[in-house]
């Protein structure tokens, strides 16, 4: 039987088990990306073919994830999370055993499947159980996942095929999977089906086909030939559906997605200030190796440790998140990350190959650390204020609008390194004298700049924001 929901040793060690879980699944959304040319050798296909695996999997998450409230009503919460970690865990393993690009882009699919009721359904879980006093820890446990696997992920995706087999990738999730079921046949508390809400079917597959789509045109931005014709056109297409979604869901009686939520201030500059600073969050692990490798001709190998930096940043802050959150609440707190991962991206514009190592590895823990407390305090404060019988379709709302953000972002990256390095073509092509500012550099900057966008909703919130959540005790 589960145990008891009320201890904070039981609260923690569910969070953790949550957590892990979606360290699974972040990792496996990314970690591909420097293995693509290795597995497409191995199954005698192109690297162009073999990139199908990477958007199989991101278009099954945005298309799956808005129905995830719906499934967690129907079936009872733990019933959802057990059975999504065993889904994804045969897809696991399924995708170690692929002897073809067919079988491996299905075993995705079915990866894809398990992490999109994981995801949010895991959250909805701790969510159910913390208390709103202890929402601060909490959320930190499951924000490091988010944090980390975008980071680390190129590099051990390349360590992996450099020094075994691609299918290891793969294979290291099944123990793992293992042990996250029999914990969570322990730790999730049983829910009952709450049953009767009938499945909003035109706001499914609207919300689907504009997510899906816009999903695909943002793996498309970040591939390595982009099309610009195409992702403009699927741009365009993808947007009209989902202009049709939010017209939809404003009307339904029972809408597949809620936005009464966002009526909350607290959850509404979660996702607007919030969605801005993730969109930035996202860019600069994609963008950090590329201007490394490519600009500065550096090996993969110190490209990879210099952005590893960032997770020491990220986990070297942690202890300091909760107290500082005590002390100055969420409004000073969200408003000081958001500045400081600016200041850090105007200081990543001026790196150049000839810096010093010892000043670029303070910056990564520099800004590390600020993306580490920002994450931190807008996800709690989303649901600071949120009552419980609205928890599952805000959490639902909430997952939709950061995976979003998270795949956004590193398309919003691959378009501003292509808009700048379309600039100086123009200003070659025109007989300009040099000088144009350098790509990585534009980029930066305008990353710095959506950062100050994010910093101004988030001076704009109540000082008052997020009581409910503020730890005012150890």
């Amino acid at each position: 039987m589960p145990l008891p929901r009320s201890t904070p040793s039981h609260e923690r060690n569910l969070a953790l088990l949550v957590a892990g879980a979606f360290f699974m699944e972040f990792l496996d959304g990314t970690i591909l990306t420097t293995s693509i040319p290795v597995i497409a050798r191995s199954l005698g296909v192109g690297a162009g073919r073999a990139g199908i695996t990477i958007t199989a999997y991101m278009l099954v998450m945005a298309v799956l994830i808005p129905l995830s409230g719906w499934v967690a009503e129907r079936s009872g919460t733990r019933r959802v999370f057990i059975s999504a970690i065993a889904i994804f865990t045969l897809g696991s393993l399924a995708c170690a055993l692929s002897g073809s690009l067919l079988e491996l882009t299905a075993a995705r699919i079915a990866q894809g499947v398990g992490g999109a009721m994981m995801v949010p359904v895991g959250r909805l879980a701790v969510l159910n159980s913390t208390p709103k006093e202890r929402l601060v820890t909490a959320i930190a446990y499951l924000t490091w996942p988010a944090l980390t696997a975008p980071v680390i992920a190129p590099l051990l995706g390349g360590v992996i095929t450099t020094y075994s087999s691609w299918h290891w990738i793969f294979i290291i999730n099944v123990p793992l999977g293992v042990l996250a079921l029999v914990a969570a046949w322990f730790l999730v508390p049983a829910t009952g089906s709450r049953g009767g809400r009938p499945l909003d079917w035109t706001g499914f597959a609207l919300v689907g086909l504009g997510l899906g789509i816009l999903a695909y045109a943002a793996s498309e931005a970040a591939g390595t030939h982009p099309g610009w014709g195409a992702i403009a056109a699927e741009t365009l297409v993808g947007a009209i559906f989902t202009v049709g979604a939010v017209a939809h869901l404003r009307r339904a009686p029972d809408p597949l997605l809620a936005f009464s939520p966002l009526a909350t201030e607290s959850f509404r500059v979660a996702h607007t200030a919030g969605s801005v600073f993730r969109l930035t969050v996202s860019a600069v692990p994609f963008l950090l190796p590329l201007m490394f490798e490519l600009a500065f001709h550096w090996s993969p190998i110190r490209a990879g440790t210099l952005v590893l930096l960032l997770y020491l940043g990220n986990v070297g802050i942690k202890p300091f998140t909760t107290p500082m959150l005590r002390r100055f609440g969420f409004r000073p707190v969200m408003l000081v990350a958001t500045v400081s991962l600016a200041a850090s991206l105007l200081l990543s514009a001026a790196v150049t190959s000839h810096t010093s190592l010892l000043i670029i590895g303070v910056l990564m823990v520099f800004s590390g650390a600020a993306r580490s407390v920002g994450f931190t305090a807008y996800n709690t404060v989303a649901f600071a204020d949120i009552d419980q019988a609205g928890m599952n379709r805000a959490n639902t709302l909430a997952s939709t609008l950061q995976q979003l953000a998270a795949g956004f972002g590193v398309a919003l990256g691959a378009v501003l390194l292509q808009a700048a390095q379309g600039f100086r073509s123009l200003e070659t092509a025109l007989g300009a004298a040099g000088g144009g500012l350098d790509p990585y550099r534009f980029s930066f900057l305008a990353l710095a700049a959506f950062s100050v966008l994010a910093a101004l909703g988030a001076a704009r919130a109540s000082s008052e924001i997020g009581l409910a959540a503020r730890p005012l005790r150890a």
